[in-house]
């Protein structure tokens, strides 16, 4: 995994201050499992906000969450095939679903149709 150190970022780049609040649930073993959310792409991303009102106002105020370094976060989810983090992500949009019918590339399934 690349990792670039604080001096070799990028200085427009913005990172989080501080420990990110991090949604979590529970999970079958009865600890806390990282709480994943997908980007308007429908790719899975690993999120944390920088304040408990920022995670409530777009998970509401009954989501668990735990504080972690942006660094634990990436280490976390990295072996889990989540590479992107997305920090303060201002909604959570939910999974793409295909159509009955369709095929994974979202076009209408016609094979059946034009075979005839």
């Amino acid at each position: 995994m690349d990792t670039l150190a604080i001096e070799d970022a990028d200085p427009e780049e913005r990172r989080p201050a501080g420990p990110l609040y991090v949604p979590v649930r529970l999970g079958s073993a009865g600890g806390h499992q990282l709480r994943f959310l997908r980007d308007e792409f429908g790719a899975r991303t690993a999120v944390g906000f920088t304040s408990p009102d920022r995670l409530n106002a777009v998970l509401g105020g009954d989501q668990t969450w735990i504080r972690l370094a942006e660094p634990a976060l990436r280490a976390l989810s990295a072996p889990l095939g989540v590479t992107r983090v997305t920090v303060d992500p201002l909604l959570a949009p939910p999974a793409p679903r295909r159509r009955h019918g369709q095929s994974a590339s979202g076009c209408a399934r016609r094979d059946h149709a034009l075979s005839r």
